[in-house]
């Protein structure tokens, strides 16, 4: 009887410590919860709903790794990145989810904040620090601002096991793979920590952007340039640029300054820009960040953006956001440009990508920065295929191998730095758009080397 108890008594503490161990997450049975309260999906650990959406996977069986966007999914810019990630997700079904042998689960993570109504730094650096140490993801395709990227890369280059690879397709900051002029003298190093570099991105620079508007601005007769920048690293960085090729195509610099975000009127600047005897005004900067009522004023003040002084602005501003915020006849007439050549004469793999995509949105027209998304995806798929497997180091190793062949974007490869070169050192092309009741194509312009030497500042 002594023994029978004793073995009762054993029977019932193996199985309470059972019971404890399936209420901890034990197992690899898909059911239990993970450490931060999200439901495990098989061997990969959700990153919590604080940052992210729900894991998403639509492969057979269950994913063995994750990927991840981060972009802003809140504020002026989510008319653009909900449709990044619809690109994003219609890659993945081509693929039917899986990089090689391994199937992907995919995330739609949120660096913006509804009280900044943009991007945050604090939320960057959460985001950062929750991909590093969560060893289902091995790979980010972002960042879309240039400033969350200088906080996420350098978090993301220090992750366990060689570091955790990035792909953007929409950084277009200088200083986050190459210094120089306008660079702090720290930049690109600080980024990279571990002295390896782990980031690579699917769009060109801001020297090239420079370029391209000061040949553009030329063009259109511009002899006297106002440049506004909204003192955040892009749009600073952007303006710079402009403002060193400028001196190439001999048009004048009427003055150099910036906005306040958070004002609630613009009139005065643009009544000193008016005394600056200014014909053209760039706006540096997102529409992020009070972009609207700039744009507003100025043709408030100035006139409408066909008359006497014209309006241009960079990738930042360029999306049906800012003819919405701004409204038609204010932002009627603007320029706005972005990097390659416009959605509809992409070719090949492109149009392709397109027309499908397309067919998917139904009436919203595809917004240009969705097909950078998509072949960031690619790209990052690409080097996990060609790893063999989920080593974070292995992956970052074959994004510096990448040579894409016809393309979303066409054919390139990506330099040592991380950024996209073209076979034969051929220029990279900014299209220009004409701001309507949407965005209209109004050139591509491949500016000339010495336009693009004098962005650099050489």
């Amino acid at each position: 009887m002594k023994r029978r108890g004793l073995f009762g008594l054993l029977v019932l503490v193996i199985a309470a410590l059972a019971l404890l161990a399936a209420g901890c997450g034990g197992g690899d049975d898909g059911d239990a919860d993970g450490d931060n309260g999200e439901a495990r999906t098989g061997d990969v650990q959700p990153l919590p709903a604080s940052s992210c959406q729900g894991l998403e996977f639509e492969g057979e069986g269950e994913p063995d790794a994750l990927i991840v966007s981060d972009l802003p999914m809140q504020g002026s810019s989510r008319k653009q990145t909900v449709q990044m990630t619809k690109a994003i997700r219609f890659i993945l079904n081509e693929r039917g989810w899986k990089a090689g042998d391994l199937n992907i689960g995919y995330q739609v993570c949120d660096d913006a904040t509804a009280q900044a109504g943009k991007w945050d730094s604090g939320k960057c650096s959460q985001n950062g620090q929750a991909y590093a140490s969560n060893q289902s993801v091995i790979g980010i395709i972002g960042t879309f601002n240039s400033g969350c990227a200088q906080i996420i890369i350098p978090i993301a280059n220090q992750a366990p096991g060689g570091g955790l690879a990035m792909v953007s397709p929409a950084n277009t900051l200088v200083c986050l793979t190459e210094g120089g002029p306008g660079c702090d003298d720290t930049e690109p190093d600080k980024y990279y920590p571990s002295g390896e570099r782990n980031y690579v991105r699917v769009v060109a620079h801001d020297i090239y952007q420079g370029a391209a508007v000061a040949e553009f601005a030329q063009s259109q007769g511009v002899k006297r340039m106002f440049i506004l920048n909204d003192k955040e690293s892009y749009g600073l960085g952007v303006a710079e640029r402009l403002r060193n090729a400028l001196s190439a195509v001999d048009i004048e610099v009427a003055g150099f300054a910036a906005w306040d975000p958070k004002a609630s009127s613009y009139e005065a600047l643009m009544r000193q820009i008016r005394q600056s005897g200014a014909d053209g005004i760039f706006l540096g900067g997102l529409i992020d960040e009070n972009g609207g009522q700039v744009i507003k004023d100025k043709v408030a003040v100035l006139g409408p953006n066909d008359g006497d002084v014209k309006l241009f602005a960079p990738d930042g501003f360029t999306t049906q956001a800012t003819i919405d915020e701004a409204g038609v006849e204010n932002a009627r007439g603007g320029f706005f440009s972005v990097a390659g050549v416009p959605t509809e004469e992409l070719t090949g793999a492109g149009e392709e990508f397109i027309q499908n995509f397309q067919e998917e949105l139904g009436d919203e027209p595809v917004d240009p920065y969705a097909a950078y998304a998509a072949q960031a995806a690619v790209v990052l798929l690409d080097a996990i295929e060609a790893a063999g497997g989920a080593d974070r180091a292995a992956i970052i190793e074959n994004l510096f191998e990448t040579q894409v062949e016809e393309g979303i974007l066409g054919t390139f490869e990506i330099s040592e730095s991380g950024d996209p070169a073209r076979a034969g050192g051929a220029v990279v092309g900014f299209t220009i758009y004409r701001a309507e009741e949407e965005l209209v194509p109004e050139r591509v312009v491949s500016p000339k080397e010495e336009t693009v030497e004098a962005a650099r500042g050489g």
